[in-house]
């Protein structure tokens, strides 16, 4: 089953993130059996490139290569696109016409605006018609719901004809009410509470990325209703076996 097709049903369906530009770590993160890798060209410095090599190395492990572009913006998103990716993660979708545009950037006329060009996802032009058929049936967009705005307008997000489901960026979401990083406070709760009922409510997958490598913290989101789960960071699971295994030996 197609990753539009799991989040049509609103199936659970999980992830990770990418953001070291190697293509080693996209081969590792297969190893543990994710449907899909995120390409993180917002906060990483992974060039355009490398963002290619990316998604080949992670289409070529048999996982959907998702790209978290670095703003909603038309060049960006095509360019990924063009690469053959087969989803977007939109950060600071924060409004109905937020939503609109980014569905306008990723599809082609009629429903969207996007320019055609003839690279890698249409096998360099011998297939476009198969792509553009694609597209419409099969291509992955993800409104990033990480400010308060977004919270205030999410009944409009989730309704945008184009929008495949969301994820909460709790840092950025917690931050634009004056709380970075602090998840715990109550308001934060009830504003991610209110994304969490709305998805429901509008039978659209809500997602979230849980950074943490903890199973029991993915697994909690879950069990709030969470169906599209980004699940750590490629450095964080490095990370945190090295910390981990150094502690053990230290404390020895």
């Amino acid at each position: 089953m197609s990753l539009k097709q799991k989040l049509k049903n609103n199936e659970l369906t999980i992830g990770s993130w990418i953001m070291m530009g190697n293509p080693m770590s996209v081969e590792v993160m297969a190893l543990a059996g994710f449907e899909w890798l995120v390409i993180d060209i917002e906060h990483t410095s992974i060039d355009m490139q490398t963002t290619e090599t990316l998604i080949t190395t992670i289409q070529a492990n048999d996982m959907k290569a998702l790209v978290r572009v670095s703003k909603n913006e038309e060049v960006v998103i095509k360019k990924v696109l063009d690469m053959g990716a087969d989803g977007i993660i939109v950060p600071m979708v924060s409004s109905k016409e937020d939503a609109k545009m980014a569905v306008d950037y990723a599809k082609y006329p009629p429903m969207g605006k996007r320019g055609v060009g003839l690279y890698r996802a249409s096998k360099y032009g011998t297939k476009f018609e198969e792509y553009k058929k694609w597209v419409d049936e099969e291509l992955v967009i993800i409104a990033q719901i990480e400010h308060i705005d977004a919270v205030n307008n999410i009944d409009d997000i989730v309704n945008v004809e184009g929008i495949d489901g969301t994820i909460i960026g709790p840092y950025d979401l917690s931050g634009s009410m004056g709380y970075p990083g602090d998840f715990e406070r109550d308001d934060v709760k009830d504003a991610v509470a209110k994304v969490l009922d709305s998805c429901k409510k509008n039978n659209v997958p809500a997602g979230f990325h849980v950074v943490d490598t903890e199973p029991e913290k993915l697994n909690l989101k879950i069990e709030q209703g969470c169906t599209f789960m980004a699940y750590g960071i490629d450095y964080f699971f490095m990370r945190d076996a090295a910390m981990n295994g150094m502690s053990k030996i230290k404390r020895n």
